[in-house]
């Protein structure tokens, strides 16, 4: 039954299928043969509406829609000068700007594409104009990008929590540290990098000019984060509270919310939520049709009943969250691999908070990973001249980086964890 699974998937997807439609079809297939033909049908739609009727999955859209409107507000082209100013008379001093940028831009939106697009389309030209090489640049603009996920607000930990049941305020509280850690590693990497390029330092006039400009940019994570973690409002409330401001910040304060934007935020929001919503639709209808015939379970105890130790399992399911990130990206990997791995974890006694962060660094070498690493794809629309195996070469020393941060996470989970030790 799992080479059907399995097989029946990878045959979906080598045909071009879409991943949501690939997971229903297989399930449909999976409940006619295994499940009393087409009276199994009936299920389909009342597991669609329940794996939709779920309450902390109304702070997605939310998410999503405070991201595009900050996408056409000019925030990131802001916080790039300012943090362009503070950082720039230091060795390799644009790419700690644009690292810094990326983390700053990352717990606005919640987007890795939104950071990449964002920041990459304002710092590539400037950075390549200043002598920088562009390899080094596009490899940076991609890890960069990834942070996205990591930092909060982020999307994966919304469909982790909906999925497990998990706070998505405390998976959201969990990230910041290592997000904070792998922020710094990329930045004296970057640093390190492109240390012999030094630029003029900006006046303290100039600093505070930019910082003044771009305020609204760095007090919004504030706000966001700040209501969460003191128990003001949950990540929900946050959401919506999130967009509220975005909003005014794009309409009074840069003064660029036109009927036209307006229009293209409503349609892009749609879509990305739309296609969200489908896959996680679909890993359900898949999930009920595993879970009948006990496929998670019997994993979940093969798993745990060899005689081999629980780090070795951790270390496998590294290296096939690792694989699947080749081929698929972050949410169809979240939606398919969490009702299977979830109770493995929990199982073995691992904190499965701090396996969410473990995962969601996983879902960041994926968003990097070819052939379909998805941030690869973005900086090469940003600019056609920009080849694939040049930005690949680029971020090889980043993927390590994630590996490293990892390991050291494994080996001190308290890094994720001690922020939520004091919340309910």
């Amino acid at each position: 039954m799992n080479i059907f699974f399995i097989g029946g998937l990878g045959t979906f997807l080598l045909l071009g299928l879409p991943v949501a439609f690939a997971l229903s079809l297989l399930a449909v297939v999976g409940m006619y043969i295994f499940n009393g033909g087409t009276f199994a049908f009936m299920q389909v739609p009342i597991i669609s509406y329940k794996a939709l009727d779920d309450f902390s999955l109304t702070a997605l859209p939310m998410y999503v829609l405070m991201s595009q409107i900050l996408l056409v507000s000019g925030v990131g082209r802001d916080l790039y000068e300012m943090a362009s100013r503070w950082f720039r008379h230091l060795p390799g001093g644009l790419a700690i700007a644009t690292l810094f940028c990326c983390a700053i831009f990352a717990a606005i939106s919640g987007s890795s594409v939104a950071t990449a697009v964002t920041v990459g389309s304002v710092a590539l030209p400037e950075m390549v104009k200043r002598g920088y090489n562009k390899r080094h640049v596009l490899g940076m603009l991609a890890a960069g990008g990834t942070l996205g996920i990591l930092i909060p607000p982020s999307v994966p930990m919304i469909i982790y929590g909906s999925v497990t049941g998990e706070s998505i305020g405390k998976l959201f509280i969990a990230g910041i540290v290592p997000g904070i850690i792998l922020t710094i590693s990329f930045m004296i990497f970057a640093s390190y990098q492109t240390r012999h390029i030094k630029d003029k330092p900006a006046t303290w006039a100039e600093r505070m000019e930019g910082t003044k400009t771009a305020i609204w940019g760095l007090l919004l994570p504030a706000i966001v984060i700040g209501g969460i973690y003191t128990g003001i409002f949950t990540p929900t409330e946050a959401a919506a509270v999130g967009v509220m401001v975005s909003f005014a910040i794009s309409l009074f304060i840069y003064k660029n919310l036109t009927l036209v934007n307006f229009k293209k935020i409503i349609i892009e929001t749609v879509k990305t939520n739309a296609m969200i919503l489908f896959i996680i639709v679909g890993a359900m209808l898949l999930g009920y049709i595993m879970t009948i015939l006990n496929i998670p379970q019997t994993i979940t105890n093969y798993a745990t009943s060899q005689d081999i130790s629980p780090w070795i399992i951790f270390l496998l399911i590294n290296i096939v969250l690792l694989v699947l990130g080749m081929f698929l990206e972050t949410i169809s990997i979240l939606v398919i691999t969490l009702p299977i791995l979830y109770p493995i974890i929990l199982a073995l006694g691992f904190d499965p908070i701090w396996f969410a962060i473990i995962m969601v660094i996983n879902m960041e070498l994926a968003l990097i990973s070819p052939p379909v690493g998805l941030n690869l794809f973005v900086l090469k629309g940003i600019d056609r001249t920009n080849r694939i195996d040049e930005i690949v070469k680029g971020v090889i020393p980043y993927a390590i980086i994630m590996i490293m941060v990892i390991v050291v996470l494994s080996i001190f989970p308290e890094i994720s964890t001690f922020l939520i030790s004091d919340i309910e």
